[in-house]
């Protein structure tokens, strides 16, 4: 593992979060799912957003709070490991979450509500019903088989034309259902012929080149 403080330099990112003490098992629900619904990634605790190291107090506590919330606010629950590292004397609590096998991870939220999240960048973000199913499905399929109908020809096609496109244009485009353009989506988020990008304002989907 590079140095925490190589790590640090790098900043906040896909696979990185730092917190300056844990207040919150909500909230940190949220990034726990989020890592473990991607790639996996680390939390560095007693790490305030700007990168300075200002150590951990009582890393038992942060570790109870950490557990409770891997076990409780999460669905299904996620297994944390720790380092504890000593950085300038200041103790820095490293926590590892793998990737995970059992996607998609809910967290519960303040009002009794479990939902689903996804790393972007150095966020943690609400996943969209299309990636819940990308990440239902990841696993399952042995390799998903594209019969390319209509369907796909038409999205293919209006994505050699233009950059992007939604699923409300898509719907539009075949006249269908929502429901059926989202399940033309994953299939082809699944074999990697076209990606999601959510921004803040909506979700859209381009070729991959």
């Amino acid at each position: 593992m590079p140095s925490i403080k190589s790590l640090i330099l790098q900043g906040e990112g896909v696979m990185l979060d730092f917190k300056k003490t844990i207040t919150n098992t909500e909230k940190i629900a949220k990034s726990l799912v989020a890592f473990a619904n991607n790639k996996g990634g680390k939390l560095l605790i007693g790490v305030a957003d700007d990168g300075s190291i200002k150590g951990v107090k009582s890393e038992e506590e942060e570790k109870y709070m950490i557990l409770t919330s891997a076990h409780q606010f999460c669905k299904p629950a996620i297994e944390p490991y720790f380092e504890e590292i000593y950085v300038d004397d200041k103790l820095v609590l490293v926590v590892n979450i793998p990737e995970s096998d059992t996607k998609p991870h809910y967290a519960l939220d303040d009002q009794k509500k479990w939902w689903a999240y996804i790393r972007i960048d150095d966020k943690s973000v609400l996943a969209s019903r299309i990636i819940v199913e990308v990440l239902k499905q990841e696993y399952k399929n042995d390799g998903v088989l594209i019969s390319y109908s209509e369907n796909e020809k038409k999205l293919l096609e209006y994505l050699e034309q233009n950059e992007k496109i939604t699923l409300k244009e898509f719907s539009k485009l075949l006249r269908s259902s929502y429901r059926k353009a989202q399940k033309v989506l994953v299939n082809l988020i699944l074999t990697n012929v076209i990606k999601s990008h959510t921004s803040e304002k909506e979700e859209y989907f381009t070729a991959v080149r």
